[in-house]
């Protein structure tokens, strides 16, 4: 078994060289063991080896002595769904969300549906594993039950949606269908694309990291003059929204117009990434908010909302959370809160536009050979304001960036925004050529 599977996040790999049975029947044990669970929510996605590493990891859980709540198929937000609203001891879901199918992994997920980083748990859980001491009393056991009717339920409370707008989703082959299908089957105006769940990702893949995966959904959008487009990941805890122009909304400025909507009614923390626009924290100071930049990395936005309170959370891959939902990040319920506001009437490029007050890039990924030699070189060179949050990140009056390395590829992830398109540009393409010199 290769250690390097335990990651910031999560427990992930290739299957079957990197994770494998093996690895799920001891992280199994190992999580029990960690948390001294009485019961496990289980779940998985649409993937070839879920089903096999399936069997291992409630094998490894009932012989460390805990009971398997297994509800099947389905979205990562079910299992932490279930685990916050019945209060769980922790759950675990089987899917590695955007990878290629030949991927796999374990979302560690604790009490309150804080999922477990390499903080407060993982490096514990892969010291356990690797010691390989476990020892249990009675074995524990399986049961399988059906949450989707409790969970639509839940989520259906919170949607005013007006059945007029022309909505198409692109599944991408991922889990999302089995929430999102039901939950919209009654709306003649919604238009469903690559709805089956396949883990060999036939169509495209579902990763909304790549843009260029968003194409077939710009384009459906255009030809049938849709209100709206949504892209789920694989295993639906994210969303990505395109307007009636097939034109994609990052994160930060999907963010901003949701956070304004609860700012009408509520006033509290706003947690953001540090890779979003400044336009975020000054329209929530604006509104009466309280705006926080966090580092990147999910699980850290849960755990801040649900240990010290928020309206909202949201990360630039595009996981947003709200407090009214237990802190998950649920890519419906995030639909659902997008598609109340357009049922007021208004374009969704008309809401978005007073929100573009300054020019972003998009996140761009750089190989380079020596990570940490690239960041300490990139800031030594810039020496304006510095916030010591996560990599390089330094503003300057009229421009800012973030250089951070990822948690999960020899890249390096550079972001930066100016008060001007030229600015933009000049500044890019200067830290580019800094980064990776000709």
């Amino acid at each position: 078994m290769d250690s390097k599977i335990f990651k910031t996040y999560d427990v992930r790999g290739i299957y079957p060289s990197q994770i494998d049975e093996e690895a799920a029947y001891k992280t199994g044990r190992a999580f029990v063991s960690f948390l001294n669970a009485k019961e496990v929510v289980v779940g998985y996605d649409m993937r070839e080896s879920s089903p096999s590493l399936y069997k291992e990891l409630c094998r490894g859980i009932t012989d460390q002595g805990a009971r398997v709540i297994s509800i099947g198929m389905c979205t990562t937000p079910m299992v932490s769904f279930l685990v916050a609203s019945q209060k769980l001891d922790g759950g675990i879901m089987i899917s590695a969300s955007h990878n290629p199918g030949e991927y796999n992994a374990f979302k560690l997920i604790a009490k309150k549906a804080i999922q477990l980083s390499s903080e407060t748990g993982i490096k514990e859980i892969k010291n356990l594993v690797e010691n390989n001491t476990f020892t249990a009393g009675k074995k524990g056991t399986v049961s399988e039950i059906n949450i989707l009717q409790k969970y639509l339920t839940h989520v259906a409370q919170h949607s005013k949606i007006n059945k007029d707008l022309k909505i198409v989703i692109d599944h991408g082959n991922g889990v999302g269908s089995i929430t999102a299908m039901p939950f919209f089957e009654n709306n003649p105006n919604v238009i469903h694309m690559y709805h089956e769940p396949d883990g060999t990702f036939p169509n495209h893949p579902a990763d909304p990291h790549n843009i260029e995966n968003l194409q077939d959904l710009q384009n459906k959008v255009r030809k049938t003059n849709a209100d709206i487009g949504l892209f789920f990941d694989g295993d639906a805890d994210r969303v990505l929204v395109v307007d009636e122009n097939g034109d994609v909304i990052l994160a930060d400025l999907f963010l901003a117009l949701l956070a304004q909507e609860e700012l009408k009614t509520k006033k509290g923390n706003v947690y953001f990434d540090l890779r979003f626009s400044k336009a975020v924290p000054t329209l929530v100071k604006e509104l009466g908010g309280t705006p926080i930049m966090m580092r990147v990395g999910n699980p850290f936005y849960k755990e801040k909302m649900i240990n010290e309170g928020g309206i909202i959370a949201g990360e630039f891959s595009g996981h947003i959370m709200f407090e009214e939902n237990y802190g998950i990040d649920d890519g419906l319920f995030a639909a659902i809160k997008v598609l109340n506001i357009l049922s007021n009437g208004e374009k969704l490029s008309e809401l978005i536009s007073p929100l573009k007050r300054f020019h972003g890039s998009e996140e761009i990924n750089i190989k380079v050979d020596d990570v940490e030699s690239v960041l300490e070189s990139i800031r030594e060179q810039y020496t304006g304001e510095q916030i010591e949050l996560d990599g390089v990140y330094v503003q300057y009056p009229n421009w800012w960036f973030n250089l951070r390395k990822s948690n999960t590829e020899p890249v390096v992830r550079l972001r930066l925004e100016a008060d001007t398109k030229e600015l933009l540009e000049e500044k890019r393409d200067e830290l580019v050529s800094a980064i990776q010199p000709k």
